[in-house]
């Protein structure tokens, strides 16, 4: 099974709530990325998503 994460560039304030959540994101240039776009198994990126307050993260199960 493969989870596959996408961060809306355009909702994305920057605030940090992803990366205080999950070590799989970082802020650059004043927006989140994701440093794996696919993952196995969902881990704290759940998570991440749940905590964004603009709901500009998405994680999508692919097959």
């Amino acid at each position: 099974m493969t989870f596959k994460i996408t961060i809306d560039k355009e909702k994305c304030i920057g605030c940090g709530a992803c990366v205080a959540t999950c070590d799989n994101y970082e802020l650059k240039d004043g927006k989140a990325i994701a440093k794996k776009t696919e993952v196995k198994e969902l881990g704290c990126n759940q998570e991440a998503a749940d905590s964004c307050p603009v709901d500009a993260i998405t994680v999508k199960e692919v097959e």
